[in-house]
């Protein structure tokens, strides 16, 4: 099992759709990323940035192939935060500097 986090970041002014859409996530994203090997999963947010921390078994699901429900789930998000030019969320990793089980 991986403990991975990242940070994201929003779009001036779509604090409240990003929220919603969240609240609202589809079933069909929750089994995709469960079948990935994604659990434990959440998303802060301080402003305009996003923190996620996951803990998964694959350690790839970062990486292509995506699955379908996620391409379309980024689609259906990319209105609301930076993108990078491949149409992928930006996202930038962050090292692990402390962990007390």
């Amino acid at each position: 099992m991986a403990r991975m986090a990242f940070v994201m970041k929003l779009k001036p002014g779509c604090e409240e759709i990003y929220k919603r859409k969240h609240d609202e996530i589809w079933p069909e994203l929750v089994e995709s990323m469960k079948r990935r090997g994604t659990r434990n999963y959440s998303i802060y947010r301080h402003g305009l940035m996003l923190f996620a921390y996951l803990e998964t078994d694959n350690t790839s699901r970062s990486s292509p192939p995506y699955e379908d429900v996620t391409l379309r789930w980024w689609k259906e998000m990319e209105p609301y935060m930076e993108y990078n030019d491949d149409g992928t969320p930006w996202r930038e990793p962050l090292p692990e500097m402390f962990h007390l089980d």
